[in-house]
């Protein structure tokens, strides 16, 4: 089964990393997703630009509203994401703890709905 982990970071605490310590750990998280990578473990990942950098769209009443950042009141902002294959819920959460970003925010660690299954179900599969 498919995991997303979603990788949230709270720049403030990044921050406070001493000189050098971030290229440290990207490094270390670069080669241990090689390694899953190898293994047939990791599918995807990829960091995203700040949420600075974002927009966030809603559409209420029919009426859209484009707003400037993550959607969220919150210090903690996507930050990435790994799509890894695991066995089950707990596997995927030991994979995610290999990671050192929940130092620094939080992975949430989320099954990835079976989209060939639902176009089945609605009749289009």
């Amino acid at each position: 089964m498919q995991y997303l982990l979603l990788v949230y970071t709270d720049d403030a605490l990044l921050e406070t990393l001493p000189p050098g310590e971030y290229d440290q750990l990207m490094r270390g998280c670069l080669s241990h997703a090689d390694e899953l990578k190898q293994a047939g473990t990791l599918i995807a990942s990829q960091q995203l630009e700040p949420g600075r950098t974002a927009r966030s769209l809603r559409i209420r009443n029919g009426q859209p509203a484009i707003t400037d950042g993550p959607f969220a009141e919150t210090k903690e902002v996507l930050a990435g994401f790994n799509l890894i294959e695991a066995d089950n819920l707990d596997e995927a959460v030991r994979i995610a703890h290999e990671f050192p970003w929940s130092r620094f925010g939080c992975i949430e660690v989320r099954p990835v709905h079976d989209m060939g299954l639902e176009r089945q179900r609605v009749g289009l599969g």
